[in-house]
């Protein structure tokens, strides 16, 4: 009967409280936001989605959403309310040389949501 024993409960109690804890403690930056946060991504598609409230970002592969997220509460002060992260693969492009096919290099960029109403300056 260990099967329907209270054990298993409060294990898992006891994870889902830790992890909780875990996520806040790693949304705070300290002090490494601009390391985190990089460039503003500024393509098209990432202008025009300005207007709908969703920011782009150039993130390091390392950074996860609750570093993203402390890193712009800390540099913009805007809460945010969902982050999304995309990773662009590395693309085999033409030069103009005589080498031929060069490697452009694999990136990742972060879409950041935010309420209504909020806004981020670029300056």
């Amino acid at each position: 009967m260990a099967l329907f024993g209270k054990t298993k409960k409060e294990k898992k109690e006891h994870k889902a409280d830790e992890r909780k804890h875990h996520a806040r403690a790693v949304a705070s930056t300290g002090g490494v936001a601009h390391e985190i946060i990089r460039a503003p991504w500024f393509s098209e598609k990432a202008l025009i989605m300005t207007e709908k409230g969703v920011y782009t970002f150039e993130v390091p592969k390392s950074a996860t959403k609750a570093h993203i997220a402390g890193a712009v509460k800390e540099i913009y002060k805007v809460e945010p309310r969902k982050i999304r992260i995309v990773n662009l693969p590395a693309k085999r492009k033409a030069m103009r040389t005589r080498r031929g096919v060069g490697m452009r290099t694999s990136r990742r960029k972060a879409y950041v949501y935010l309420n209504k109403g909020e806004t981020i300056q670029f300056s």
